[in-house]
């Protein structure tokens, strides 16, 4: 009997790790086979979390849905056209300007090398390995930093799918709420309505609070990249802006292509290794400073799970998907905290242990107080 209950014990742990197996790689092909759709309603998601408050606020003031939904669709279209000029302009000028440097970046490789053989190097093998000389000729260079504009620019061919997904997230809130209380008991709908109080307070305080500091940021490298004289110092500026939103990663490339435009404007090498000592300075300020003192311990990820986040969901929805990688794995985890049988996943998925302890605020303005009322008026 008792063997049959350990064989049927182990039966039941294999099948649910196979169904789990099964489970996540039919979730990455549907992730990566329906991008055309989830990633624009992801994307839309994340724009509702951002603009849910000014909505409800809307409401207080007795403006109707339809007015409120399209005073909130004009903002949007407002910020995605400044947005979009200033992408587009940064690929022009980009693409215009950088064949100048070609003939600057052949003289400071040959003459890198040429110090290497002074001194008694080989250096016939690594040029031929590295052959950088073809990379700027065949515009491959060109064609990395551009890539990094256009993958933000393409969702933008998605607009009108994002603006629609956010009318009918919005125009859902409020009836979301009341079916959440007919369709549960009381606990059971308080329950459902702390996670997704959670979700939206942690997610728009990431948003907006990484939008803003990124905005900063990228003003002051701007502003220092042009009073050097820096060529390109809009476009830095805003791939600096752009970068931050990808965790680790971004702010390396945000650092070093203005290193290596500084490196092509100076003929020594001072003048780049201050710029790079000031920018790196400023990131790390803005990084590892004011960024906890924003964030707190709300979004705190493991730096391992951040990685592979980055590699997965780039992998599955390019640019964008590293972007979104963070908000993505911060939904996940507030979901898994609020459950005893998966909070152990989500403590792993942390990085200090306050961050990890499963406490969660309480509903401050009462996620479904006022949908309660109106429920049982009816």
């Amino acid at each position: 009997m008792l063997k049959k209950f350990l064989m049927e014990k182990r039966n039941n742990k294999f099948f649910v790790f196979t169904a789990a197996v099964i489970l996540v790689v039919l979730s990455f092909f549907v992730l990566k086979t329906l991008q055309s759709i989830l990633l624009p309603f992801f994307i839309a998601i994340i724009i509702t979390f951002i603009f849910e408050p000014l909505y409800e606020w809307f409401k207080t003031k007795k403006l109707p849905g339809w007015l409120s939904i399209t005073v909130i669709l004009l903002i949007i279209i407002v910020i995605s056209n400044i947005a979009s000029v200033f992408i587009l302009t940064s690929i022009n000028t980009f693409q215009t300007e950088l064949p100048k440097y070609e003939a600057k970046f052949n003289d400071l490789y040959n003459n890198f090398f040429t110090m290497l053989e002074s001194y008694g190097i080989e250096v016939q093998g690594i040029k031929d390995s590295m052959n950088m000389s073809a990379l700027m000729k065949d515009g491959t260079i060109t064609n990395i930093v551009t890539s990094l504009f256009s993958g933000v620019a393409g969702i933008f061919g998605d607009f009108v799918l994002i603006l629609i997904y956010v009318v009918f997230l919005l125009s859902e809130i409020g009836s979301f709420k009341r079916r959440i209380l007919v369709a549960f008991n009381v606990d059971r709908a308080r329950k459902i309505a702390s996670i997704i109080e959670d979700v939206f307070v942690d997610v728009r305080k990431y948003i907006v609070g990484k939008t803003a500091i990124n905005l900063v940021h990228a003003i002051v490298v701007t502003l220092i990249l042009w009073f050097f004289g820096i060529d390109f110092f809009i476009v830095w500026g805003f791939l600096t802006f752009l970068m931050n939103f990808i965790p680790n990663i971004g702010s390396i490339i945000a650092t070093i292509l203005p290193f290596i435009t500084a490196l092509l404007k100076y003929d020594s090498v001072f003048m780049p290794v201050l710029i790079l000592i000031i920018l790196v300075i400023i990131g790390n300020l803005f990084g590892n400073f004011l960024e906890p003192k924003i964030f707190g311990d709300h979004l705190d990820l493991s730096p391992i799970l951040i990685l592979f986040s980055l590699i997965f969901w780039g992998y599955v929805w390019g640019i964008m998907g590293m972007i979104l990688s963070v908000p993505i794995m911060s939904m996940i985890k507030i979901i898994l905290m609020k459950f005893e049988t998966t909070r152990p996943i989500g403590i792993l998925m942390s990085y200090t242990l306050s961050g990890s302890k499963g406490k969660h605020r309480e509903s401050k303005h009462g996620f479904l107080d006022d949908e309660n009322e109106e429920v049982k008026e009816s």
